[in-house]
Order: C-alpha cells, then sequence, then structure tokens
C-alpha cells in the first residue's frame, strides 16, 4: 500500500511535511507523529514541519511549527497529510519542492501530489501514518505514538465513529505499547474553561430544527463580530461548536452555519447518514458523516437544510 512513498522517503535527505490549515488533533497528530518517525529512523535527514499556528493543539509536544525559507525546498520532498484539497493545504510552498506525496483518509476529490495513498477507510489520516511506520518495519518512539494516537482518538470521536474498526484498535494497540503517558494526553486533549462551558452553554440556546428535526445554528456577522471582540476566534465559533449538537435523542443531522467576510462556514455531521453529496454540492467536501462548504449567503444555507432534510426521507 505504501510502498511507493517508503521509496520516496528514502531517496530524499530533506522531507518537508505540510497538513492543512486551522488544524485539528489528527492533522497535527499526523504531521507531528511523522515528523518523529522519520527523526527515529532517519536520523541524518532534515526533517520540517510548516503551517499555521497549532490552536487549541498547542498543548501537544513538539507542536511548534518550523520557520524555512523558500530555498530549503530545492530538492526536497513534500509530505501533504490530512488534506482533501489544495485550497486547504497549510503552506502553498509544496509546489517548489522536486516531488509531493499525500496521504489522505477523505474521500478523493481530485489529484494533488505526484504520488498518493488515498484510503477513506481509515478513520484518520494519523492511523495511515501508523500503518505506513508499521509497513516500512519502523521504531515507533513514545512521542510519535502519542501524536499518532491524538487524531485517532480525536477524528474516531474517541473510538465511537462507524469508521472505527478492528484495525483502528489493533494500530492503536501498536502506538499504546510504546508506553507513552495516555492520562497526561486526555488531561491536555479535554482540558477546558469555565469560560467555553459558558460559550457553548450560549451555542446550545441558539439551537433550532428543520420540518425534519435535524438541528442547526445560524450565527451572523455581527454575532461573530462580538464574539471576536471576546478574544473567540472563527474556528471556535464555527468548527468548535458544531457537536454541541451531537448526541440529542432523535437527531441524526445536524449544522452549525457561521457567517464569515468570504461567505457562510457551513460544518455538517451526522449519526447515520452520508451527507458528503450535499457538502460537494455546495462546493465542499470532507468525510461522508462529518463534511464542510462555504456557501455565498443565508438563503443558501436555507435551500442546504432542505437537501439535508431529503437525506432520511426514503427512511420513513
Amino acid at each position: 500500500m505504501f510502498q511507493q512513498i517508503l521509496t520516496c522517503i528514502a531517496q530524499y535527505n530533506t522531507i518537508i511535511l505540510h497538513r492543512h490549515h486551522k488544524p485539528d488533533g489528527d492533522a497535527m497528530g499526523s504531521q507531528i507523529g511523522l515528523k518523529n518517525l522519520l527523526l527515529e529512523n532517519y536520523p541524518q535527514k532534515r526533517i520540517y514541519v510548516v503551517g499555521d499556528d497549532p490552536g487549541t493543539y498547542s498543548f501537544m509536544d513538539d507542536s511548534v511549527m518550523d520557520c524555512i525559507p523558500d530555498s530549503t525546498y530545492q530538492g526536497a520532498l513534500a509530505i501533504i497529510l490530512d488534506c482533501g484539497g489544495v485550497n486547504m493545504i497549510c503552506d502553498s510552498r509544496y509546489t517548489l519542492a522536486e516531488k509531493t506525496v499525500r496521504i489522505d483518509h477523505h474521500l478523493f476529490t481530485g489529484k494533488i501530489a505526484d504520488e498518493e495513498v488515498i484510503d477513506s477507510t481509515f478513520e484518520s489520516c494519523c492511523g495511515m501514518v501508523t500503518q505506513l511506520a508499521v509497513d516500512g518495519h519502523w521504531k515507533i518512539n513514545p512521542l510519535a505514538a502519542q501524536s499518532l494516537y491524538t487524531g485517532m482518538v480525536t477524528d474516531s470521536g474517541r473510538f465511537r465513529y462507524d469508521g472505527t474498526t478492528a484495525r483502528t484498535h489493533r494500530l492503536a494497540s501498536v502506538l499504546l505499547e510504546t508506553g507513552f503517558d495516555s492520562n497526561r494526553l486526555f488531561r491536555g486533549l479535554y482540558a477546558d474553561s469555565y469560560e467555553n462551558k459558558k460559550l457553548k452553554a450560549s451555542f446550545i440556546l441558539k439551537i433550532r430544527f428543520t420540518p425534519k428535526n435535524n438541528a442547526y445554528i445560524y450565527t451572523t456577522r455581527d454575532e461573530v463580530a462580538e464574539l471576536e471582540k471576546q478574544g473567540i476566534d472563527l474556528f471556535t465559533i464555527s468548527r468548535g461548536m458544531v457537536n454541541t449538537m451531537a448526541d440529542m435523542k432523535g437527531v441524526h443531522i445536524w449544522a452549525n452555519f457561521t457567517e464569515t467576510d468570504k461567505g457562510v462556514q457551513c460544518e455538517l455531521r451526522s449519526s447515520m447518514y452520508n451527507i458528503n453529496p450535499v457538502a460537494v454540492k455546495y462546493g465542499g467536501g470532507g468525510h461522508q458523516k462529518a463534511s464542510g462548504a462555504t456557501v455565498a449567503d443565508r438563503e443558501t444555507v436555507m435551500a442546504m437544510l432542505q437537501d439535508l432534510d431529503a437525506i432520511g426521507e426514503d427512511d420513513e
């Protein structure tokens, strides 16, 4: 599965790791995890990680990004992780590299790199990187394992989502056997402030329902501006709040809509249905049960909600 990528890694002395911007646990975990796998197994190589600030995942060990000049890409290999589209890649300079590789678990929407392994049956990109390490017979050190486990936990919803398979647990076991402190990891991962608890409560009070009992929250540009004055960033308002609607009895689809200067950010989720085609219809993408898009206005959002309502009609 990964033979071509293993060959590319062996051939290049400079390797630069990219992931999607505004990273989640899987993006950060796969990037930090692969970095430390490479440093462990190829100590003579120069390994760099690039991208924007890790945000809420800055608690992760080794999460500080490298600042490198364009010249570093000369004769280098760039590896793109956990990224389903060109517009999501955190640093466009990957195009300067001599060779590009992509490892991703999102649904395929188009080729990005010279060599690609795309497999949406994996619960996470971190799961794929772990499989890469197993296939390559690499030594996995505790820091690499801790990073990869973080992404497996977050993208599988703590091993609850149906993308979680026996393979997921086998690979998680490989990581746990390195002996990293999982309790320390979870303390950082799920630490929440009183202020954030209050913010979540305020969003819960904004929940509305469609005729088919799909839940949604809509935040206007004025509301966003007020929240930003309080130091709350757009990522928190949008993706960070979508799962305040998760696990409600009788609700199988939920969505968070956030007005921005560039349109309305749409975060779509489901516990039962494939909502990805709706996201793709409106110019987005992602996974079967977790996708997103950006649309022009509230009127388009209402049309999207009608399409989401139509998804479960065949089951009635």
